[in-house]
C-alpha cells in the first residue's frame, strides 16, 4: 500500500535534491551536474543573487505579500467556520460549505481572468456599481501599484477561504459535545460557549496552521503573481518564484536560480523552526 506513494516521493522529491550541488557550481546544461564541464565555484551565485538590486526588491516583495495574505487571510477562515457552526439551518450550512470551497479548485488562471473581468475600468461589474452607486471611479485596480497589491490579497483569501474553513468546521465537530451542554446547564450563551469551548478546543489546529503558514513566509508559487501581475505593477509584484522563471526559464541561468531557491528554503526552515519553538515556549504542542 505505501509503495507508490514512497516511490513517488523518492523519485521526484528526494532524488532530484541531490541535484541542488548546482547552486555552487558553474552549471553546464549540456555537459551534466557531476561532470568536470559544471566546475565548482563556491558562493559565486550566491553573492551574485545578493548582489542585485532585482533579487532584493523581489525579497521584500515576497515577504510583505506573504505577510499581508498571512494578517487578512490567516483569521477568515476561522471567523467563517465559527460563523456557519452557529448556522442552526443545516442545508443552508451544507450549500455555503460547499460554495465557499469550489473556488479552491480553480487555477489562478481562471481566478485572474475573473478579476480582470470585474474590475475592468469601464466595462467591470465593481466600476459599474461604483460609479453608478457613488459617484467613484472608475478605478484601475490592476494598474495602480497600492490598489494591486490589496486585489491580489483580497482574491488570495476568497480563493483559499474555503479550504481552510472546512479544516476548523473539522476540528470543531471534534470538540465533546458534553461541554457544550454542561455550558448550558451553568447558563452560557453562545458567546461565552465560543469563547470557553470553541476556541480553546480548536486552539491546536489553529497553531499548527498557523506555523505551517509562517513556515510557508518566503514561498509563493508561481501561477499567482505571475498571472496576476503586469508590466506597470511589476516593482511591487515581482516576488522571488517570478524572478525564478525569469532568470532560470528565459535566461538559462540554472545555477544562479538553484542558489535563489536553496537561499529561499533555508529562510523557511528557519520561520518554520522558531515558530515551531515559539509555540512550544507558550505551552502549545507544535508540530514535533
Amino acid at each position: 500500500m505505501l509503495f507508490l506513494p514512497l516511490a513517488f516521493f523518492i523519485i521526484f522529491r528526494y532524488i532530484p535534491m541531490t541535484n541542488i550541488v548546482i547552486a555552487f557550481k558553474d552549471y553546464n546544461l549540456f555537459q551534466g551536474v557531476w561532470s568536470a564541464g559544471s566546475p565548482w565555484v563556491g558562493w559565486k551565485w550566491f553573492e551574485r543573487a545578493f548582489a542585485s538590486r532585482d533579487f532584493w526588491n523581489a525579497f521584500r516583495n515576497t515577504l510583505w505579500l506573504n505577510f499581508l495574505d498571512l494578517v487578512v487571510g490567516f483569521p477568515a477562515p476561522i471567523i467563517l467556520a465559527l460563523v456557519l457552526n452557529e448556522l442552526a439551518f443545516k442545508r443552508f450550512k451544507k450549500f455555503t460549505q460547499t460554495v465557499i470551497y469550489l473556488p479552491h479548485f480553480l487555477s489562478w488562471i481562471i481566478v485572474s481572468s475573473i478579476a480582470s473581468r470585474l474590475l475592468a475600468p469601464t466595462t467591470g461589474v465593481v466600476n459599474i456599481f461604483l460609479v453608478e452607486n457613488f459617484g467613484i471611479g472608475p478605478i484601475d485596480f490592476l494598474m495602480d501599484k497600492a490598489k494591486w497589491v490589496a486585489t491580489y490579497v483580497v482574491f488570495g483569501v476568497w480563493k483559499e477561504m474555503g479550504w481552510g474553513t472546512i479544516i476548523y468546521l473539522a476540528a470543531i465537530t471534534g470538540i465533546n459535545p458534553e461541554l457544550y451542554e454542561a455550558a448550558e446547564v451553568d447558563g452560557a450563551g453562545r458567546w461565552r460557549k465560543l469563547w470557553h469551548i470553541t476556541l480553546p478546543g480548536i486552539r491546536p489546529t489553529i497553531v499548527i496552521l498557523l506555523i505551517m503558514n509562517i513556515g510557508r513566509i518566503l514561498g509563493i508559487e508561481l501561477d499567482r503573481p505571475y498571472t496576476m501581475a503586469n508590466s506597470v505593477v511589476r516593482s511591487v509584484a515581482d516576488v522571488l518564484s517570478t524572478l525564478v522563471y525569469r532568470v532560470g526559464i528565459q535566461s538559462f541561468q540554472f545555477s544562479l536560480t538553484a542558489a535563489i531557491g536553496l537561499f529561499q528554503s533555508v529562510i523557511c526552515v528557519i520561520f518554520l523552526v522558531a515558530a515551531n519553538s515559539l509555540a512550544k515556549k507558550f505551552g502549545e504542542r507544535g508540530i514535533w
